[in-house]
């Protein structure tokens, strides 16, 4: 007979990096601290994600006022070479049930970047 996890699971399917890139592309003016209650991470944690994201190229911020605008880069491949094919706009298709938003942009320009020039 097989158990359900219990709370102190030992791994899980998506990394602490793909629960805030998906809260981003969620809310792109998403403070820290909401990501962080969000992914239940501490803010610091969520920031050394935002940094590893910003330096591998999937994600770049805005200053606007005293807050952050995030665009993710969605034409980005995924990064582990098992992966090779899809790329971040596939995962966060699966991982986000709803429309990208599109507050605050101009042009109504979904949040998230596929690349495309058209």
């Amino acid at each position: 007979m097989e158990h359900a996890p219990g709370p102190r699971a030992t791994w899980t399917f998506l990394t602490n990096h793909a629960r805030v890139l998906v809260q981003i592309s969620r809310d792109p003016g998403i403070r820290v601290r909401d990501i962080a209650a969000s992914c239940l991470l501490t803010e610091r944690a969520v920031q050394r994600i935002i940094t590893d994201l910003e330096a591998g190229g999937y994600l770049t911020h805005t200053r606007v006022g005293r807050t952050n605008h995030y665009q993710v880069r969605a034409s980005s491949p995924l990064r582990h070479p098992a992966d090779a094919g899809p790329r971040v706009a596939d995962l966060l298709a699966l991982l986000t049930p709803h429309e990208p938003t599109t507050a605050g942009l101009e042009d109504g320009a979904p949040a998230v970047e596929d690349g495309s020039d058209a």
